[in-house]
């Protein structure tokens, strides 16, 4: 306002042309005006607007000079102008910066996904059958007598996702080794050597081939092609091969990132249902169990009929407490990324066994490569529903549970020595049902025999054994 009337003080003396000086500093007088807009003060902005507008157009009319007029009409428009332009800046902040951005983002990307998935084939979206698809593919366009797709598992291991041979491989899946796949993971270029990418040498000369899986810039996966031979990949048969992974690269990446936002919301379903229990059903039933208590504490002498029956239901009421406690235990287990498969499912027999009188002989055999994280994941609830169904069904006095984890190959063996199926029929049963539902969504096996002299088996079987001698 200050420059505003010095400039009209010079209009006066004729310094300058009329109108001229307002003109001059208009666009200082929208400072102000623009800077309370952006420190969110809309009422203080307008009110320094009106006032800056009639300031100007009454010194005009005082002079005599229609020029202040104009130049208060421009002036406001400059200051709507720049408050405008405040205003839109100060929401586009805070719409980076504030709580509601991430969820309205998720929200876009997951109404896609949606949209895409109904789209597809239900096997599409599966890491583990796309990854056989494209080794089929491969086999057919170039020689390969040992293959694997591979995909990282984060601790700077690779794990195999699908694998196509007559025996077993052994593959070096450690990204700072000194071998192709490291190479090939870090260049994102084909390599093509004579030596086995196996951790166990074979004899004779062998012919491999590691092309990386590449969605934009970031590496998803690799494919391993070996052949016992010198020289069976030619540029000619590796620019095939090329051609073959880079569309299948991006399936891949999908299917992966699907797993993982599916995995992400199992496992948030799985913690909101154990704090609803926690903090519902199982609350409740301790208050009625305190509530028993203190009844059977003020029963007169002569009731013992009555406190009787009080401590047969305090007796069921602690075993719901127990049971609700194992399953909140099952629940929130998780196989966690450092503890591995078999340390999972041994802490949750330890404790179901403790809980339950049983004795638990457990034999753990886990190599240091991992299994697909959706993988362990059922697993782990296989397992847990065998051991469950044991303790609860079976009548048992012991427990066996076995682990042998080989990537890509698994077997979680499950048996007791309680009284057995009997004449029920195995898929008669819900809990049986759903863990055969879990064996076939991991393309697994689930085997269901009697065991010798009493008790059931209860089995799960991924892959191929790497030992001819296993059953």
């Amino acid at each position: 306002m200050a420059a505003s009337a010095v400039a009209v003080e010079a209009d006066a003396a004729g310094l300058m042309p009329a109108g001229y000086g307002a003109a001059a500093v208009l666009p200082y007088l929208t400072v102000p005006i623009t800077a309370a807009t952006l420190l969110r003060r809309p009422i203080e902005a307008a009110a320094l607007a009106a006032a800056g507008a009639l300031t100007a157009v009454a010194s005009g009319r005082q002079l005599g000079q229609p020029g202040y007029v104009v130049a208060g009409v421009q002036w406001l428009l400059l200051a709507a102008i720049g408050m405008l332009t405040a205003g839109a800046f100060q929401r586009s902040m805070l719409a980076r910066g504030g709580s509601p951005q991430p969820y309205a983002e998720a929200t876009r990307l997951l109404t896609q996904l949606r949209s895409v998935a109904r789209q597809l084939p239900g096997a599409t979206l599966d890491p583990g059958g796309l990854a056989q698809h494209l080794l089929d593919e491969l086999r057919s366009s170039a020689r390969a007598d040992r293959a694997a797709v591979l995909c990282s598992s984060g601790g700077g291991r690779l794990i195999v996702l699908a694998q196509a041979g007559t025996e077993r491989v052994d593959w070096e899946t450690a990204l700072d080794s000194d071998s192709a796949i490291s190479d090939a993971w870090a260049s994102q270029q084909p390599q093509a050597t004579g030596r086995t990418q196996a951790r166990t040498s074979t004899n004779g000369d062998v012919s491999a081939l590691v092309v990386p899986l590449v969605a934009g810039v970031r590496t998803v996966g690799l494919i391993v092609l070996e052949v016992d031979g010198a020289g069976a990949y030619p540029p000619g048969v590796i620019h095939r091969v090329v051609a073959l992974a880079a569309p299948a690269a991006l399936r891949l990446e999908a299917a992966l990132l699907f797993d993982d936002v599916r995995s992400l919301a199992t496992n948030e379903e799985r913690q909101r249902l154990a704090r609803e229990i926690h903090d519902g059903v199982a609350q409740e039933l301790v208050m009625v169990g305190y509530g028993i208590d203190n009844a059977l504490a003020t029963l007169p002498e002569q009731a013992a009929e009555t406190a009787q029956e009080l401590r047969t239901l305090r007796g069921e009421v602690t075993r719901v407490i127990t049971e609700l406690r194992l399953s909140l235990f099952e629940l929130r287990s998780e196989v966690e990324r450092h503890g591995g498969l078999t340390a999972a499912i041994a802490d949750y027999a330890r404790t179901v066994g403790a809980s339950a009188g049983l004795r638990v002989h457990m034999s753990l055999d886990e190599s240091t490569a991992r299994l697909p994280a959706a993988i362990e994941a059922e697993l782990l609830r296989i397992a847990q529903e065998a051991i469950t169904n044991a303790r609860k069904h079976a009548g048992a006095s012991n427990l066996w549970v076995t682990c042998e984890v080989d990537p890509p190959y698994a077997q979680i063996t499950v048996a007791d020595d309680g009284h057995g199926l009997g004449e029920q029929r195995t898929d008669g049963r819900y809990g049986l049902a759903i863990m055969a539902e879990r064996a076939e969504r991991i393309r697994g096996r689930l085997e269901i025999r009697p065991r010798h002299p009493s008790g059931t088996t209860v089995a799960v079987v991924l892959g191929t054994s790497p030992r001819r001698d296993r059953l």
